[in-house]
């Protein structure tokens, strides 16, 4: 996928900087397609500062969009038995500076699919304002390591071995664990 997109930018050369932001803006609206590959063609094309500021305004956008589309589309949905969940409902109903600090704290965890974060922002409480400048400041360390991280793996440096080396071992165990979970 990154080898397309790299095409297409170089491609579009003039319009590369717009192509990114609008697919950006499709995988956040989308909510659970994975950005890295996006930033890893950023960073291949625009090099690693331009890059990862693309990766940062795009996402910002996205996650803009999609706040304001899922507001739209699915406000309702907030009273439905889903949203039930203790967690889930305290960000439903945050307002003001603890729905700040929930939204950038949520943010800052890698683990935490962003799409669903802006989701149940979205269809809570929380004003778009107080969402923007929330997101965003939770995204720019999240996305610093993650350009980072795969600066280092595209060049493979020694940083890129360890993190390449860390992913493997992180995979074979969670595969092991599962594998021997299912024999239980």
């Amino acid at each position: 996928m990154e080898q397309q997109i790299i095409a297409l930018f170089r491609t579009y050369e003039p319009f590369a900087f717009f192509i990114s932001i609008a697919i950006n803006i499709v995988i956040s609206i989308l909510g659970v397609v994975p950005s890295v590959f996006l930033t890893a063609a950023n960073l291949a094309v625009f090099g690693f500062w331009k890059g990862t500021f693309l990766s940062f305004v795009g996402e910002a956008v996205g996650a803009i969009v999609s706040f304001v589309l899922y507001r739209k589309g699915f406000r309702q949905l907030s009273e439905t038995k889903w949203f039930s969940y203790p967690q889930v409902r305290r960000l439903l109903m945050a307002e003001g500076k603890e729905a700040f600090l929930l939204v950038v704290s949520l943010r800052l965890l890698p683990f935490v699919p962003s799409g669903i974060v802006t989701f149940v922002a979205a269809i809570g409480r929380m004003s778009l304002l107080l969402f923007v400048a929330a997101s965003s400041l939770g995204k720019l360390p999240a996305l610093l390591l993650e350009a980072y991280s795969v600066y280092q793996v595209m060049n493979l440096t020694w940083q890129g071995k360890v993190i390449l080396t860390l992913l493997s071992v992180f995979l074979f165990i969670f595969t092991w664990k599962k594998v021997t979970q299912k024999k239980t």
